[in-house]
């Protein structure tokens, strides 16, 4: 896993390619414990 940083205020998390989570597509944060039951589920 590797953390790149970001700029303009995006927030997005991938995994092997595939966009997990975006910040700028919901407009939100994730909540608490949302991006590791993303990345668990992925990992399935």
């Amino acid at each position: 896993m590797t953390l790149l940083p970001g700029d303009g205020g995006c927030f997005e998390v991938t995994l092997d390619g595939k966009l997990l989570f975006s910040k700028l597509k919901l407009q939100r944060f994730p909540e608490n414990g949302e991006v590791m039951k993303l990345v668990a589920a992925a990992r399935r």
